[in-house]
């Protein structure tokens, strides 16, 4: 299956007016790396917090920047839930990837309950203040945010544009109060939670959805037309 991914985004010839990101397992790293062709870069899907050490089975930051590897995602909702990463950790992991040279994908989200409680705002701005603290206003640059509501995500479920939009003005505004209004305006806000090909037209058009985390539907073809959406949008 990874051959036939590589090949048909190859094949696709993006032209780069939307910048691409594709992040295989690890065991899959430098295959992917090696035969993929520009302008689609390749990330990984998580990297430990310290650069050197007795981590076995752990990868460095450094070691996905020896490896020609540029992006990492950090702070997933499934590393957050089965793994027990806390605020912290992801901060301390988004800190080191900065620091070796890395351009991170920090992800945040709220629960299905949290999210019938009505804190969800509290939920995003907690997250976002544990990398806040960690990281300096001139780190911003190297940072995507990705929304990701964790009762979405593989569930066939979808936030509403106008609920995603919310979060992410939201966000938005926080950079702005938190950091400066130059971060908030230059950091990508990015939506992640069932993203398909239908929906992210419409997602597309909000104003403060700067793009997608793509899960399932990056193994079909229909990722394709997920990455072009701006450009009929």
């Amino acid at each position: 299956m990874i051959t036939q991914i590589i090949d048909s985004l190859n094949a696709a010839k993006l032209d780069g007016t939307t910048e691409v990101v594709v992040a295989p397992p690890a065991l899959y790293l430098l295959q992917v790396q090696s035969t993929l062709t520009p302008p689609v870069e390749v990330s990984a899907q998580n990297c430990f917090n310290e650069s050197s050490g007795a981590f076995t089975g752990e990868i460095s930051p450094n070691q996905l920047k020896d490896a020609n590897v540029h992006w990492v995602i950090l702070g997933h909702s499934e590393r957050r839930a089965l793994f027990g990463e806390a605020d912290k950790l992801v901060a301390d992991k988004v800190k080191a990837a900065i620091g070796a040279g890395l351009r991170v994908i920090a992800c945040i989200g709220e629960s299905l309950e949290e999210r019938e409680k009505g804190v969800t705002n509290e939920v995003v701005e907690r997250q976002m203040e544990a990398i806040a603290q960690a990281v300096g206003p001139e780190d911003w640059k190297h940072i995507v945010v990705a929304y990701e509501p964790v009762w979405a995500i593989g569930t066939g479920k979808v936030a509403t544009v106008q609920q995603a939009q919310e979060v992410h003005a939201d966000l938005r505004k926080w950079l702005a109060k938190r950091v400066s209004s130059e971060v908030a305006e230059q950091t990508r806000i990015i939506y992640g939670g069932s993203v398909n090909a239908k929906n992210s037209k419409e997602l597309a058009a909000a104003e403060d959805i700067d793009g997608f985390l793509v899960g399932g539907a990056s193994l079909k073809p229909e990722f394709i037309d997920i990455c072009r959406v701006k450009e009929s949008a």
